[in-house]
């Protein structure tokens, strides 16, 4: 049931994404006056559409309609990809009937340079925006809940952070020279802000403040390898949000707004402290302290079965942003480049050695299998995720490679300097062994996630 929830995850994730980098295509080419033979969400064989000439149809079109200007709109078997097939250009199709005949006005061969460029670049400027239009609408509708501490409460035994100087009661002042106001901009700028690089940060450690060097390449190469990052923040105040009828906590008069400050005299100020103080407790005697406005309070409570009081806990201080329309606008093309920042670092580091290509680079399984991971986090999640995709297919797309919108680009730029055609072969030469070289990089990565998950 888990693969099956996954597939529809990712198929809707590479349908939205698929119909929105081609519609770019699409809309462009109808804004020059290029014709658009065929939308077509899918590769491979048409499974159904439809079209103004002939109306909705299952399978093949019939070879002998003519479709004029209009547009075949389908769907196709293989639900990975999708194409716009423009009149008179070398695609994905590899139609060269065209050749034998003079260049028509709405042809793509017949427009200027400017012109064929827009029509290819459009799918990758589409991806942008979607991205740039999901990232501010999060921020708009969503805003932003965090903690306002910086202080590090517990480093966890064998994770990455134990490994650095950082201790528990540190409160984290900068990082490169950077004002930290937050635990999620802490977080943020160790892992994404200098991706790989030198992290200089500066503490104050028991009123004192300190320098502390951390190496990024170290970092990036321990989450790559799953370890975890294992710090969590300090400073934090754990509160009663509800208390369970009968519960031990309900009988020993703890309610609702009540902070909780110790147990068995251990101080209760990080995420996890009321676990790790109670875990060993399992219908055992505590002794519980606990604020109720300024009045200190405190009781032994013994707790049930499971080592637990009966309460549902909040956690604070946590600071709420509201955003306007036009600061989610600026947030949506902050998170955007910071995407493309990240996804070019993370290449670098591939290069340099610090990330391995077969542990970073992922396929439709390994797309599929975060794609139902993120969904089952919740809608955020899933927008988020499918934002960060749409950087990806931007970037993979305008790369000057054969068969991708960049080669296709780069032979625009070449008529525009010549003032001439490149010859349809030269063109069909390129495209095939482009579509050749990415069927085996697609073979890869399909070995590539099929061995992952068989570790």
């Amino acid at each position: 049931m888990e693969i099956l929830s996954s597939a529809i995850y990712f198929i809707i994730v590479i349908g939205i994404l698929v119909a929105i980098h081609e519609f770019g295509h699409f809309i462009a080419a109808r804004m020059t006056g290029m014709r658009a033979e065929v939308f077509s969400i899918g590769m491979g064989k048409r499974l159904f559409g439809w079209n103004k000439i002939n109306g909705f149809t299952l399978g093949k079109l019939d070879e002998s309609i003519v479709l004029g200007n209009h547009t075949d709109y389908r769907i196709a078997i293989f639900p990975i990809g999708g194409y716009v097939k423009i009149s008179g250009m070398i695609d994905e199709s590899f139609d060269t009937d065209f050749q034998s005949s003079e260049p028509q006005p709405y042809e793509f061969r017949s427009k200027n340079a400017f012109q064929k460029i827009f029509v290819l670049s459009a799918g990758v400027i589409m991806n942008i925006i979607l991205a740039i239009t999901v990232f501010g609408g999060i921020a708009y509708f969503q805003g932003k809940s965090e903690f306002s501490t910086t202080t590090i409460g517990r480093i966890d035994s064998n994770s990455i952070m134990e490994k650095t100087d950082l201790m528990p009661g540190d409160k984290v002042l900068t990082v490169n020279d950077r004002k930290i106001t937050s635990w999620s901009e802490f977080i943020d700028n160790i892992t994404l802000k200098d991706f790989g690089k030198q992290l200089d940060l500066k503490v104050n450690r028991q009123g004192k403040e300190k320098n502390i060097v951390i190496d990024g390449s170290y970092i990036i190469k321990a989450l790559a390898n799953k370890q975890a990052l294992g710090i969590s923040p300090g400073g934090i105040d754990i509160f009663i949000d509800d208390v369970s009828k009968g519960s031990p906590a309900e009988k020993a008069g703890l309610i609702k707004s009540d902070t909780i400050k110790a147990i068995n005299g251990n101080e209760i100020n990080t995420l996890t402290a009321m676990q790790d103080n109670l875990q060993n407790y399992k219908s055992k005697p505590v002794f519980v302290e606990w604020k109720r406005g300024s009045q200190l309070m405190n009781d032994t409570i013994i707790t049930n079965e499971a080592g637990m009081l009966g309460i549902r806990l909040g956690f604070g201080p946590i600071v709420n942003v509201d955003y306007s329309f036009f600061e989610s606008v600026i947030i949506g093309f902050e998170e955007s480049y910071n995407s493309f920042q990240v996804l070019i670092q993370s290449i670098k580091q591939i290069f340099v050695g610090n990330l391995s290509f077969k542990e970073t680079i992922g396929g439709p399984i390994m797309i599929m299998d975060m794609a139902g991971e993120q969904a089952g986090r919740g809608l955020v999640s899933f927008l988020n995720f499918l934002a960060l995709l749409s950087i990806s297919l931007a970037f993979m797309n305008i790369l000057p490679f054969p068969a991708l919108d960049g080669g296709h680009i780069v032979f625009a730029l070449l008529e525009g300097i010549l003032g001439k055609e490149v010859p349809v072969k030269v063109k069909m030469a390129f495209q095939q062994g482009g579509v050749f070289l990415l069927l085996l990089f697609m073979v890869f990565v399909l070995f590539n996630d099929v061995t992952r998950i068989l570790k």
